[in-house]
């Protein structure tokens, strides 16, 4: 009796082992990173984007350096070239009032693709560096989006509202 507890145990633990090795799989292949990032201030580092429910982050790799610049910010463009200018890279409220990191960001609900991300000055409204995904990655609120209504279709108007 003693060594039937033993094996199913040990079978138990194997099936534990490979759920377990299956959900960090799946995890895993919800990150998708760019390409590393290029431009006239900005030439180090990637962006990653996560997935946790239906909030899509963005995070910038260990090896991103933040522009010595005044006003930097993230900034994403989406597959029909639509450019959306998101947060500081820098926010106040760092230690003792100084200023803090933004690594995280969170992409906005209207944002419903990204294929690309940028560091912009919006200060000297420049562009410091960017970086390209390997295809655009859809966001929660895209593939919910998706489902059924056309992306356009909201933001248009009939030309007699707008022409009085």
């Amino acid at each position: 009796m003693r060594a039937q507890n033993v094996f199913k145990l040990g079978f138990l633990s194997m099936f534990v082992a490979a759920g377990l090795f299956v959900s960090a799989n799946s995890f895993a292949a919800d990150a998708h990173t760019t390409t590393k990032f290029e431009g006239v201030k900005v030439n180090s580092g990637t962006a990653t984007h996560g997935r946790s429910g239906n909030s899509d982050t963005l995070t910038w790799s260990e090896d991103f350096k933040i522009p010595d610049t005044p006003a930097p910010h993230w900034q994403v463009v989406d597959s029909k070239g639509n450019v959306y200018l998101l947060n500081r890279l820098k926010i106040k409220g760092g230690v003792l009032g100084g200023e803090k990191e933004n690594r995280i960001i969170t992409i906005p609900a209207y944002v419903h693709d990204v294929a690309k991300v940028q560091i912009y000055c919006s200060w000297a409204e420049a562009l410091l560096g960017e970086a390209s995904f390997p295809k655009p990655i859809m966001t929660a609120s895209g593939e919910s989006h998706g489902s059924g209504m056309k992306a356009d279709s909201g933001m248009k108007h009939d030309g007699m509202a707008m022409g009085r």
